[in-house]
């Protein structure tokens, strides 16, 4: 145990390796500190959906309920949908910062107002936030490169390698028990942070262990490849820049022209062609005979087909029936975009195969459900509800009921999936 001691007081010795240290720790902390007040915003966002919502609901009856018309009620309430974060978004902020995590939905075209509110800017998507994930993937590799560079180069250059050989055991079994206890600073600085913000945030041991294993995985990579290089006797700034060579390629140059790859090789439309579709094609319905769109709409939606006859003056059941109309038009384009945007994620995940950086970053994100299948995950359960919205007010149109001012709260509540659900379904 004396040995493991001096080894490190030995590391606690160098200047560099404790500023080394200690600015790792400052960062993790800050990091965290940054993905967590994210996410509580997130959440007190979402805390205040119930309270707006009534309000404007409250609006809409005081406005709409006299006139006993669920087409009015269909057009004028929105229905609020949201992706609450699970306990460890924190960590890997992912896609929700820069994807809608609330959507307000009516029971109108459904198409683009989902790809309406899926607009984000991807070069934020590119950079991301500056997360516990964006840490431990960019920055703590560099910290290993601190140091490893000179774990043997600078006993060579001041000498001291002869006298270390000559000590009783093997030498390298001395580099061995050195790079051990860097690597267990390195995972210090960076472990006992997020376990205590983890645990003070809810976060389940299970999630813990396995973001620490990925961690430390991630770290023995790069101590590894750093024992590599500095055990070719090169000195310690050629070691330095060998290092920080392969740390740009690694983590951003290959990344960067890979994805330039995977997005030329699997070219996806953008969500707002499909909202601009979807528009031209309920633009239309007004150019053309009423009946038109509705034997069109019943021939796709029978149980319908019974409702009376359109007469001459508006009927909201024409309206909504060319919004489906509408929606049906760009289902082909809608499956074609969703196709396109899993392969792209399939391709990426296997990228993170061969390159660690990109594999880190994805697994993080998985574990905390704020990566690209949890996204579609929330489309997915937005579009289901929304089926329900229109069997709902259907019911009214079609059947020529009248919506009462009691019937605006009998319209289906949205339930959300949890990200802990999406994380256990895939």
């Amino acid at each position: 145990m004396k040995v493991w001691r001096y080894e490190s007081a030995l590391l606690l010795r160098s200047k560099i390796a404790v500023a080394g240290l200690t600015l790792l720790a400052a960062l993790t902390v800050a990091s965290l500190i940054s993905g967590i007040e994210r996410i509580d915003s997130q959440r007190q966002a979402i805390a205040q959906i119930p309270l707006l919502q009534g309000e404007d609901l409250a609006a809409v009856i005081k406005a709409n309920a006299s006139a006993g018309d669920a087409g009015q009620a269909a057009y004028y309430t929105f229905h609020p949908t949201w992706n609450p974060p699970s306990a460890l978004a924190f960590a890997a902020v992912g896609m929700r910062d820069v994807a809608p995590f609330m959507l307000r939905v009516r029971a109108l075209g459904l198409e683009a107002q989902i790809h309406d509110g899926d607009v984000f800017n991807p070069e934020l998507a590119l950079a991301g936030r500056f997360d516990f994930a964006f840490l431990l993937t960019f920055l703590a590799p560099l910290f290993v490169i601190v140091l490893f560079h000179d774990i043997r180069s600078a006993e060579t250059e001041s000498g001291r390698e002869k006298l270390l050989a000559s000590l009783p055991g093997k030498l390298r079994q001395i580099y061995l028990r050195r790079s051990i206890v860097r690597l267990a600073a390195l995972g210090l600085c960076l472990g006992l942070p997020f376990a205590v913000a983890a645990i003070d945030q809810g976060v389940t041991t299970g999630q813990i262990a396995g973001v620490l294993a990925l961690m430390l995985a991630y770290l023995l990579f790069w101590a590894c490849v750093a024992v590599l290089i500095t055990w070719r006797g090169w000195n310690s700034s050629t070691n330095a820049a060998a290092l920080a060579t392969v740390w740009a390629i690694a983590a951003l140059i290959l990344p960067a022209v890979s994805n330039v790859l995977i997005e030329r090789a699997i070219p996806v439309g953008q969500g707002a062609e499909i909202a601009r579709a979807q528009r031209e094609a309920v633009n239309h319905a007004w150019d053309i005979p009423r009946e038109q769109t509705m034997q069109q709409f019943y021939a796709k939606y029978p149980q319908w087909s019974r409702s009376a006859p359109l007469g001459t003056a508006f009927h909201y059941k024409w309206y909504l029936a060319f919004h489906q109309n509408g929606d049906d038009a760009v289902q082909p384009l809608a499956n074609a975009y969703r196709q396109g945007i899993e392969r792209r994620s399939s391709s990426a995940s296997a990228l993170g195969l061969m390159l660690p950086p990109v594999g880190v970053q994805a697994a993080l994100t998985r574990m905390a459900g704020t990566d690209m299948q949890a996204h579609l995950a929330y489309q997915d359960h937005i579009r289901a509800y929304h089926a329900t919205l229109r069997q709902f007010y259907y019911g009214y149109l079609f059947e020529d009921r009248r919506f009462g001012e009691r019937d605006y709260g009998m319209a289906p509540a949205y339930m959300p999936v949890t990200a802990e659900a999406n994380v256990d379904r895939d």
